[in-house]
């Protein structure tokens, strides 16, 4: 799985300027409760988040165990909308599954949203 992300990432930068990624950060310490305020806050930005469109193996993983998993040879990545048909095209391409879980806001600011509680866990 690692190299089929790198590829992605490999593609997305030989773009030079129509690199449709505009910020990448790696899932290590903390998880993504670590990467994604990281990932908005370089962008000087907030984010609204659902915690359940994150890929995830194992169901019924409470909202903390997906929030704070440091499962590795993950990324999260801000593309923009107009961007998003690439993306997709280039990690079809290359086997790579992803998934678009939430947008960044102006206001500097993050929403988690769980659909299967029907809450905001944080």
């Amino acid at each position: 799985m690692e190299r089929r992300c790198q590829e992605v990432i490999d593609r997305c930068w030989q773009l030079g300027e129509e690199n449709p990624i505009l910020f990448i950060h790696d899932v290590g310490a903390g998880g993504l409760s670590n990467a994604m305020p990281e990932l908005v806050h370089d962008g000087k930005r907030g984010g609204k988040f659902d915690l359940r469109s994150i890929l995830c193996d194992e169901k019924g993983m409470s909202p903390l165990a997906i929030w704070c998993n440091e499962s590795q040879e993950r990324y999260v990545l801000a593309v923009a909308p107009e961007n998003l048909e690439l993306f997709t095209a280039l990690c079809e391409r290359e086997r790579a599954p992803f998934a678009v879980i939430g947008e960044a806001t102006q206001a500097e600011h993050l929403i988690l949203h769980d659909s299967h509680f029907d809450n905001n866990p944080i």
